[in-house]
């Protein structure tokens, strides 16, 4: 870890941001928003994982967003990729190393519900881990018995709530399920995770919540409502409409964003 995080600092020349943002897919343009990047592919970070999916441009950019310093990671690794449900664990303990607090996660997901189209934006309240792996199995200390009452930080999320009410952007709020991936959900599945209570449906994000909480990292996530889930409203997902409609929603998370990034105190 010391030579990655080594690394990122000699490259940060000053900069010391206390936010990162992990982008899901096809979000990738939030990335061009940011002024002054520093760019690090993950191939040139020793450790970080290298992300097979299209959509998921896998690079670090640093720089400022809205008057704020942040972090970006275009790209992750995800579960389905190899199987590991810890994939994202380095480069959030490097994150943690070079001084960030704060994590803000987005995702790529498909609704649950019939007034909550592609485009729309949802800030996460909670999850289930329908998958049933967990990051932090193998870990040897009692740190593994993370509390996950308020996983989503409430200050940050009210503060997220109250910037999308300033802008003019209809956030709607709900629980994410984790199904593995990389096959879509069936119709049956759909119907189960709705009779569950879940709103949205994706296949990251959760095992990264999970890390956040276990570094001690204040953490809140996104979204980006692309396609219905399998059978509701004639949904038949894709990965090509995943990448087709995440750049709609991604304009609005990206002005929710900006105002909450330049109203920090």
């Amino acid at each position: 870890m010391r030579e990655a995080t080594t690394e990122i600092i000699r490259r940060l020349d000053g900069l010391v941001p206390k936010l990162a943002l992990v982008l899901g897919s096809g979000l990738g343009d939030l990335v061009d928003k940011i002024e002054n990047p520093i760019e690090m592919p993950f191939g040139d970070l020793p450790g970080f994982p290298q992300s097979g999916v299209s959509g998921h441009s896998g690079k670090l950019v640093a720089g400022t967003l809205a008057g704020t310093q942040v972090i970006m990671l275009s790209g992750r690794k995800h579960y389905y990729e190899e199987g590991d449900a810890a994939a994202m664990r380095f480069p959030l303990q490097v994150l943690k190393e070079i001084g960030i607090t704060h994590v803000i996660l987005t995702n790529a997901a498909g609704s649950l519900q019939n007034d909550m189209p592609p485009g729309s934006l949802m800030l996460l309240n909670d999850h289930i881990n329908y998958s049933g792996r967990d990051p932090l199995i193998g870990e040897e200390s009692d740190a593994r018995f993370v509390p996950m009452v308020d996983a989503y930080d409430p200050e940050i999320r009210k503060a997220l709530e109250d910037a999308a009410a300033q802008v003019g952007v209809h956030l709607h709020h709900g629980v994410y399920i984790w199904f593995s991936g990389p096959s879509f959900e069936t119709p049956a599945e759909i119907r189960m995770a709705k009779m569950f209570g879940a709103n949205a449906v994706g296949m990251s994000t959760v095992p990264e919540v999970i890390l956040c909480r276990f570094l001690g990292l204040k953490v809140a996530a996104f979204s980006i409502i692309t396609n219905y889930g399998a059978g509701l409203a004639g949904g038949d997902p894709s990965h090509g409409e995943t990448k087709e409609m995440a750049p709609l929603g991604g304009e609005r998370l990206g002005r929710v964003l900006e105002y909450y990034l330049k109203n920090l105190v």
